[in-house]
């Protein structure tokens, strides 16, 4: 399954390893199961190391293995399911996680932007997909309500409200503020 980053389509080169099967040579993408068995031998490979967090599970338990993972990949069993948003946002704000964060699952279109808005970096779409209809649903509504965990600035319409009324009233002689 191709992974939209951005703008673009690229390789997945990540190998889903089931439990019982030995880790190839390169990226392994393991259970949460696993990596709590065998946290330790894994975090000591030479190799690219990711974790598939399911949906019902705190990214906390993640903490003593983050700076060793590379990709974090969460999972929308359906596009009504908020949990990997979430559990992104958590990730990125509480843990401090700068790897890779991959969506998984019934993800579609229309949830681009929020999912990157949330710290997602990656998502796996179906083969044959067209980056560019993600990438104009993504643009459609440049402003966003919440803030983001990608430094958007103006994009956030709470700090361009903040920004707007702190600029009138310093136009007006008050004093600035909200």
């Amino acid at each position: 399954m191709p992974l939209l980053d951005g703008d673009r389509l690229v390789e997945d080169i990540f190998a889903r390893v089931a439990d019982d099967e030995p880790l190839p040579e390169g990226a392994a993408l393991v259970s949460i199961d696993r990596l709590q068995r065998e946290g330790d031998t894994l975090a000591g490979r030479n190799a690219p190391l990711g974790v598939a967090l399911p949906p019902g599970t705190n990214p906390a338990t993640l903490k003593p293995w983050l700076p060793r993972l590379a990709l974090v990949a969460l999972t929308l069993p359906k596009h009504r399911d908020g949990r990997a948003f979430t559990q992104a946002r958590a990730l990125r704000e509480y843990h401090g996680y700068t790897g890779e964060i991959r969506a998984t699952g019934h993800v579609i279109s229309d949830q681009y932007a929020a999912l990157l808005r949330c710290g997602v970096t990656t998502v796996a779409v179906p083969e044959g997909t067209d980056a560019t209809t993600w990438t104009r649903m993504r643009d459609t509504i440049p402003l966003a309500y919440q803030p983001a965990m990608t430094g958007d600035g103006d994009t956030n319409l709470l700090r361009r409200r903040v920004s707007l009324a702190r600029h009138d009233a310093g136009a007006n002689g008050a004093p600035g503020g909200v």
